[in-house]
């Protein structure tokens, strides 16, 4: 297919025609040009524009800031907050800590060092 020439393109700009259709358009002068861009779009139609690609794994969900208040930065921090048991001030609750033996877990119990 042959490019357009800066003529076609500015005739068919005008109409709101693609490039590629653009290169289609026949005429000497840029009257005739525009005349046979208007009969494209009589023939043709005006382009729509090309549907969006569908996104692996379906729908991403509402917009952020559809839902009333529960779409801003704030409500969404208190609602990681709220998850993760984190108090105002960013601290978790405090942990009681496990108890361990301070012994060597692969420790044989029958042994003895020689002397």
């Amino acid at each position: 297919m042959n490019e357009p020439t800066p003529e076609q393109l500015a005739a068919g700009e005008v109409h709101g025609l693609t490039p590629p259709m653009c290169a289609f358009l026949r005429g000497e002068t840029t009257e005739e040009l525009q005349a046979d861009a208007v009969a494209f779009i009589e023939a043709f139609g005006t382009p729509e524009p090309p549907a969006p690609a569908p996104r692996s794994g379906g729908p991403r969900g509402v917009d952020v800031g559809s839902n009333g208040g529960r779409g801003t930065l704030s409500a969404g921090a208190a609602l990681y907050r709220e998850r993760h048991q984190i108090d105002e001030d960013g601290n978790r609750p405090a942990k009681k800590p496990i108890p361990t033996g301070n012994r060597n877990p692969f420790a044989e119990a029958g042994y003895t060092l020689e002397r």
